[in-house]
């Protein structure tokens, strides 16, 4: 369960946002994730002989993050809590809460996050 301003989220919070950034933490070890997640995803299907796309619902309520070490710990039983961070009316405002974060944290340096990359790419006109 995501845990939102020390609430529960429900799918009724979303609102015009498209997702959001979180922290995942391994209460087993103390150890953080901090990722992004969209609220929806792209699904291509054939209609007439074409393929078209479409927006449906994401997993985000099951998600745990794409760190394989972390996804490792949770098989392994381990506790963690979800909480989100931040709700982004777009994906721009996604990337650049998520690095904000990431680099505001020093989560690159520290080893109590799982977190060992960062790639971003923000364009301003996606922020306005």
């Amino acid at each position: 369960m995501w845990i939102y301003q020390n609430d529960p989220f429900t799918e009724e919070m979303i609102g015009d946002n498209v997702g959001f950034v979180y922290l995942i933490t391994n209460n087993t070890t103390g150890m953080m994730y901090i990722g992004k997640k969209l609220f929806t995803k792209s699904k291509i299907y054939q209609k007439n002989k074409r393929k078209r796309r479409k927006r449906v619902a994401s997993n985000w309520e099951e998600y745990t993050g794409s760190n394989s070490i972390l996804n490792e710990d949770i098989e392994q039983g381990h506790n963690i809590s979800k909480e989100i961070l931040v709700l982004c009316s777009s994906k721009g405002w996604m990337s650049y809460h998520e690095t904000l974060e990431i680099l505001s944290r020093g989560a690159l340096q520290d080893d109590k996050y799982y977190n060992n990359w960062i790639s971003c790419r923000i364009q301003a006109s996606h922020l306005k």
